[in-house]
Order: C-alpha cells, then sequence, then structure tokens
C-alpha cells in the first residue's frame, strides 16, 4: 500500500482546494475540509487506475518534509495522507478453446496492433 501526501488549499472566497504534488493536474474540492478529505481519498485511486489502464507508472510518494518546504505549498491549510491500496490486478494465467481461424483472426489483428495475442485479447474484453 502506498500513501501520497494531499496538499489543502482554501482561498477566502472559494471552497477547499486538494491537489497532489506527485499527481500534476489531479485535483478535487470540497465545501468543508471534511468533503475535501473525502473526495480526496476518492480521487486519487480513481486517477491512479486511469494511470495504471494507459500503461503510466506511478511516482514513488514524496517525502512529507520535502512538500512542506517547497514554496509552492508554503499557503497550504493542512496536509493530509491518502493511503492507496495496491491498485495493480493480478493478472492469471487461463486455457481457452478458440476454432483455429478464429485464432489467426486474432493473432493477425494483434500483429498489426503491435500487441500480444493475449494484450490484444485483454484489450479487447476491456472495451467490448
Amino acid at each position: 500500500m502506498a500513501s501520497y501526501i494531499a496538499v489543502v488549499h482554501k482561498d477566502p472566497k472559494s471552497d477547499y482546494g486538494v491537489s497532489f504534488p506527485d499527481f500534476p493536474g489531479c485535483i478535487t474540492a470540497g465545501s468543508t475540509i471534511d468533503e475535501a478529505k473525502d473526495m480526496a481519498q476518492q480521487v486519487l485511486p480513481f486517477h491512479i487506475k486511469g494511470m495504471l489502464r494507459d500503461g503510466e507508472t506511478t511516482p514513488k510518494p514524496s517525502a512529507l518534509e520535502d512538500i512542506m518546504d517547497d514554496p509552492d505549498y508554503a499557503d497550504a491549510t493542512a496536509f493530509m495522507v491518502v493511503h492507496i491500496p495496491d491498485v495493480r490486478p493480478k493478472t492469471m494465467r487461463v486455457n481457452i478453446t478458440v476454432p483455429e481461424d478464429t485464432l489467426r483472426q486474432i493473432d493477425i489483428m494483434a500483429k498489426k496492433r503491435g500487441m500480444s495475442r493475449s494484450s490484444f485479447l485483454v484489450h479487447s474484453a476491456q472495451n467490448a
């Protein structure tokens, strides 16, 4: 399980904004600090799942001290820790039966896309 720091900001006439130094562009907000906390705990796992689905890797969590020393976060209202359970799905090997001509078609389509047979089948299933 990884833990990432969320930075809470509050301007006088705004909601509580939340950003994640390790994930530029991943932001959320809440009208109360508790709502902002709840939103942060929802948005970061969603963001990470999207990154992994797109083949990106997740960064190593930054140290709280480093974030607190960063001038970009000098006006932070609060810092929160968001725990992320292991979101990488466990892969499993399977044995399936496919007609020979269908398997040939699968291999042709996978090769055209620069994919392995397995990645093509997984991608096709995810997009079905």
